[in-house]
């Protein structure tokens, strides 16, 4: 079983770190041989419903060792994983199982008070799909004997580091989610150098808050805890005062997230009193980091969080890691730039100013759509970011604006064309336009610039009926926080949106 793969890491982790805990979740604890055995259980599960090798599975579910579970055993058992954001709509989840002929669904019923399920039958048709529910997966899959157990294994053992793991959706400009596609040696791969940058190893306590559906808590999460042997504890949400909790009790030494994270963590109260000394490892780079966060995180208590290693990183779906400062970076450069190339990947910029990337981690394509995928990838090999920015003599890299006019809401990419799309179908809106504007908790949020029709349900429209129809529709940070009513979009001569002129605009 190749150590390039998903279960070759899996089944050397279980060798190499046994008896010692992988997973710590509550009053849980889970071992790293006993994840290899549930993983077992499951994939067997798997194939026992008729996933033939290849099938894709897609996984709709918070943070949670069963979702570790779910996930790995889909490659165990020979398939593509698909994660699906825990808090999309059934709508947005019906979209990626219809898109990559999901047969199975593996689903957090319940997760926030919502009925998952039956919103997911009641949406759309499901008919060769197993929908699970990842609270009783578990005890659905029951023991191997030697004769499926060996099924399960050879299964396994036939994944080849060059067969897709994983297809991760994003968006793009024309708001329809776009399935990056990986292969195991690329999912693998980066996950190990990024663990080798920031010295993860068996005596860290990793706490993961980012969300397993997105390749920061996935790929440098789940997977560089099985190639190091760090012990994660997964959170389903963000709670403060489990999180300070958290790190107290049980000596948290690495905790990556988007900049929002810290700065809760320094403006909770009673933050001073509370003994967060284990924290060595801090990545981030979701959004513009201040100087003075990152100083605040090196800063010893009671005044800041004594952070002995805070480091910035660029990164995206389709590349999943890119640049990363280093260990000793001063913290100018550390919140100013997202350092230099990590091993193997190459960065330059165009001369209109794009960053481009190439190298290992770039992802195989988007699936099923070519067109998409020539265009983001050129003939030499160059993946087009859609982000400008500039190199200084070191390789560092800073990013200085967008061509696209995606923005992130608490660590959270949003396309805006995509919440654009969707409220262009609410009665009463004839046009509408969504920028990112800046908000001091999330970074940014999205205001939506609607111009009302021209018919009674314009005249009716009202802007809790606009945020409502978006929250009905699509996952709660993509929906904008503010609307403002307006004659007529600003527009050049070819008729797109001057969304620059938008954000002068008085709200």
């Amino acid at each position: 079983m190749s150590s390039t793969t998903i279960p070759g890491a899996l089944r050397a982790a279980a060798a190499r770190y046994g008896d010692a805990p992988a997973y710590v979740e509550d009053d849980r604890t889970v071992s790293f041989a006993a994840l290899h055995v549930l993983v077992q259980r499951v994939a067997g599960h798997y194939a026992s419903l008729g996933a033939e090798p290849g099938f894709r599975a897609v996984v709709w579910a918070p943070n949670s060792i069963e979702w570790v579970v779910a996930a790995l055993a889909v490659t165990y058992a020979g398939g593509t994983l698909v994660p699906a954001n825990s808090r999309y709509t059934a709508h947005e989840v019906a979209d990626l199982v219809e898109r990559t002929d999901a047969a199975i669904v593996v689903v957090a019923d319940g997760f926030l008070g919502r009925t998952q399920i039956a919103d997911l039958h009641a949406t759309t048709s499901l008919e060769g799909v197993r929908v699970l529910d990842i609270a009783r997966l578990l005890d659905e899959a029951s023991a191997l004997d030697d004769a499926a157990l060996a099924a399960v294994v050879a299964r396994a053992e036939a994944v080849s580091p060059d067969d897709v793991a994983d297809i991760l959706f994003t968006s793009g400009t024309t708001g329809r989610p776009k399935g990056a596609m990986s292969a195991h040696r690329q999912t693998v791969g980066v996950a190990q150098v990024w663990g080798d940058l920031g010295g993860v190893g068996p005596d860290d306590r990793y706490l993961v808050v980012n969300p397993f559906f997105h390749s920061f808590g996935y790929k440098v999460g789940i997977v560089t805890g099985l190639l190091t042997g760090a012990t994660l504890y997964p959170l389903a949400t963000f709670d403060l005062e489990r999180t300070l909790d958290l790190i107290e009790r049980e000596r948290i030494t690495v905790l990556p997230g988007a900049p929002t994270i810290y700065q809760s963590l320094l403006a909770a109260p009673g933050r001073e009193g509370r003994d967060l000394s284990s924290l060595r490892l801090a990545v981030t780079g979701a959004a513009v980091v201040p100087v003075v966060l990152i100083e605040r995180m090196r800063e010893a208590a009671p005044s800041g969080l004594g952070i002995e290693q805070v480091v910035t990183a660029f990164g995206m779906t389709e590349a999943v890691v890119v640049t990363m400062c280093r260990e000793g970076d001063p913290a100018d450069l550390v919140a100013t730039t997202c350092g230099r190339a990590v091993p193997g990947m190459e960065t330059r910029i165009a001369d209109d100013g794009e960053l481009l990337v190439r190298g290992p981690w770039v992802m195989l394509g988007y699936l099923d759509d070519p067109e998409a995928t020539a265009a983001a990838i050129d003939a030499e090999g160059w993946l087009h970011t859609g982000d400008v920015g500039v190199l200084d003599e070191a390789g560092n890299l800073r990013i200085t604006d967008r061509l696209k006019d995606m923005y992130i809401s608490g660590g959270f990419n949003v396309y805006p064309a995509e919440v654009e799309q969707t409220l262009a179908r609410l009665d009463g809106v004839a046009d509408v336009a969504v920028v990112g504007i800046p908000d001091e908790r999330l970074g940014e949020v999205g205001a939506a610039f609607v111009v009302r029709s021209a018919d009674p349900a314009g005249a009716a429209l009202a802007a809790d009926a606009v945020v409502a129809f978006a929250r009905e529709r699509l996952a709660n940070f993509k929906a904008p926080r503010e609307v403002v009513f307006v004659e007529a979009l600003p527009r050049n001569l070819s008729g797109k949106v001057l969304k620059t002129e938008l954000r002068k605009t008085p709200r």
